[in-house]
């Protein structure tokens, strides 16, 4: 097995890609750290996206590289990330697929860093395929090679003969997904349904969209309190609320006190473990990532020399990479991949 490299310098250029904090990324003119979990001394530190996994407080001595959407989504969550810094020689961003406002980031028309990336156009998102570059620095949330996903329309259809069959029996339903990206994918693709409450977090995330320009349908928030208890003791509704597992009280109280049941919507769903292990009545495969098969096309699409791989699966892509001809090697130090399949939802 092929050592996991922590940094790796071109001889070409004298670039050289740290992992540590995030992904450092050294050229000759700046410094720039990815998606760093805590606040840099870089020159630039770049946002894909606002997934709580992915920002971070800034201290000021790095300029800011994100989308406005992404600083608006932040903001929403608690972390302002100052004056953003759109225009940088050298740097340009790239819409990811993964959720509304996410980017890639092409550097010296050499290096692509994907952050988190979906090849498939989805409601209102447009997926990335990828453009060609020298090195490549990839997720591999879902690179394993079983986790091939099925068609977004195929998905939808399933969950609308679901809905529909709890409905016929006078059964509420509750859709979970991550509060952003997920909830807002959910909400857009069954919004044909009435009525359709939201718990409080999926409403500040849905209306931060329609702020956005996402033409989601004002749905109308589930608020604590006697009223609310009316609406739902009429039933059948659909609830669209964040992941949760069954054994918490939030779904104890909607399996008791309405007989509603519980679906949740996760890449992780391939693996029939997972429903079991979230202890819910369903699960539907349904990402914002690419699955493998995806990240093979997106790989091929960029023709990089070199091919880097992070999180998830990182090391078992990056051996497989190796066997279709590419130069590749995880950059992380050890395999710890995803295996507890409650820890990511998204």
């Amino acid at each position: 097995m092929t050592k996991a490299v922590s940094s790796f310098e071109s001889k070409e250029n004298g670039t050289t890609i740290s992992y540590g904090n995030g992904i450092t990324v050294n050229t000759p003119s700046f410094s720039i750290a990815l998606d760093p979990r805590s606040a840099s001394e870089s020159n630039y530190a770049f946002v894909s996206h606002a997934h709580i996994d992915h920002v971070h407080v800034p201290n000021g001595k790095s300029k800011i590289i994100a989308s406005q959407e992404t600083k608006e989504l932040a903001k929403m969550r608690g972390y302002n990330l100052g004056k953003l810094d759109h225009e940088v020689s050298g740097i340009e961003t790239i819409d990811s697929g993964h959720i509304l406002g996410s980017k890639a980031i092409l550097i010296d028309d050499k290096i692509l860093y994907t952050g988190d990336l979906c090849t498939r156009d989805r409601a209102f998102l447009k997926g990335f395929k990828g453009v060609k570059c020298e090195t490549l620095i990839i997720e591999s949330t879902y690179g394993r090679r079983h986790y091939v996903f099925p068609e977004t329309e195929v998905v939808t259809s399933q969950v609308n003969k679901f809905i529909s069959e709890c409905f016929d029996r006078c059964r509420p339903v509750v859709l979970t997904g991550y509060p952003l990206g997920k909830a807002q994918m959910i909400s857009y693709l069954f919004d044909m349904w009435e009525p359709v409450y939201l718990h409080e977090s999926i409403h500040k995330m849905n209306y931060g969209h329609i702020k956005l320009g996402i033409e989601l349908k004002d749905f109308e928030m589930l608020s604590s309190g006697k009223e609310s208890e009316e609406k739902l003791s009429r039933g059948p509704w659909i609830l669209i609320a964040p992941s949760s597992g069954g054994r918490s009280s939030f779904v104890r109280t909607m399996k008791e006190k309405y007989n509603a049941v519980i679906a949740t919507f996760s890449g992780w769903a391939i693996d029939s473990r997972y429903r079991n292990a979230m202890s819910l009545d369903r699960a539907f495969p349904l990402s914002d990532h690419c699955d493998f098969q995806e990240l093979v096309v997106f790989v091929k699409n960029c023709s990089p020399s070199k091919v880097y791989t992070v999180h998830g699966f990182s090391m078992e892509f990056a051996a497989y990479l190796r066997r279709l001809g590419f130069d590749a090697e995880s950059l992380e130090a050890a395999n710890e991949p995803q295996r507890r399949l409650t820890s990511f939802a998204h």
